[in-house]
């Protein structure tokens, strides 16, 4: 019989690069929030090997899929003598800065030590996922939480009162960003490249204080500097957006996803109507509630 795991994706309401560590990585301080939209994985137990198909051709199916990985790292680690069958049904897109592929990875790594009777730890877990990509350890859990280091080091921060009720847009362009190129462009912004750290907690507290307004004045993305310099549409949008009187607007991660949250369902869907009309209906869009 075959276990299904959901796999859902992430915006970040605040990334602010505070410089790089020796060992060439960006450091960062992040505030992800999770988003209800899911991909879905279905596991087979078999006798050996790993075997993965998609819904979605563009994706390899071998050693360069992040789910493929981590199955491959939880046999290593484990030390289970046996064997995966794997397909994942694609939603999320690619190269978004919804972190789809993080999540795949890391339901990977729960569903098959849910399958296998628990043989890895907690902590055994988290080190496996930052081995896999520094969004991995995020999805190990499903809170708002925030991140340090490379982005691995999660904290949970538990559910935000003064978002609930609030409704969001998530609007991919049709082509993808790099995230290393995202990264590598910073060069040219030393000032963006090594921001004042302190962001997160100021953020964290508006939020908590119920102090709305000065908070969307806070979420920031260092990335959007040279990606918006490249790809001035998603300039457009945001600007579209801020028109429609959305709460903030924003690009997650690396991009290339721009999604706007309004304060109510009813002001978003009236919002998403007039970009549809406005840009027309070529772009994967999405529109739901925050929490």
């Amino acid at each position: 019989m075959a276990f299904h795991q959901k796999s859902n994706c992430k915006i970040n309401l605040l990334l602010n690069t505070i410089g790089r560590a020796s060992d060439g990585f960006h450091q960062l301080e992040t505030l992800f929030y999770p988003i209800p939209l899911h991909d879905e994985l279905s596991f087979d137990v078999q006798s050996e090997g790993i075997e993965l198909s998609c819904n979605d051709s563009r994706l390899p199916v071998d050693s360069k899929n992040l789910v493929w990985r981590a199955a491959d790292l939880f046999f290593r680690k484990s030390e289970i003598k046996t064997g995966i069958r794997i397909h994942l049904e694609k939603q999320i897109p690619m190269e978004a800065g919804l972190g789809g592929g993080s999540g795949n990875a890391a339901s990977t790594l729960m569903a098959l030590n849910n399958i296998l009777g628990m043989p890895l730890t907690k902590t055994d877990l988290k080190s496996l996922a930052a081995t896999l990509g520094s969004d991995v350890p995020f999805f190990l859990q499903s809170q708002p939480a925030v991140g340090t280091g490379r982005g691995e080091i999660i904290s949970p921060v538990g559910p935000i009162p003064s978002m609930q009720g609030m409704w969001i847009i998530l609007v991919h362009p049709g082509f993808g960003i790099s995230t290393p190129w995202a990264y590598k462009r910073l060069y040219q912004f030393p000032e963006i490249q090594n921001g004042k750290a302190g962001r997160v907690t100021k953020l964290l507290d508006l939020l908590r204080e119920n102090r709305m307004t000065e908070a969307a004045g806070e979420v920031y993305n260092s990335l959007e500097t040279p990606v918006l310099e490249k790809y001035p549409l998603l300039v457009l949008f945001q600007r579209f957006f801020r028109s429609l009187g959305c709460w903030t607007t924003l690009m997650s991660g690396s991009g290339s996803t721009t999604f706007a949250i309004f304060q109510e369902e009813k002001t978003a869907r009236e919002a998403l109507e007039k970009f549809e009309g406005k840009f027309g209906s070529k772009f994967w869009i999405r529109s739901l509630p925050l929490s």
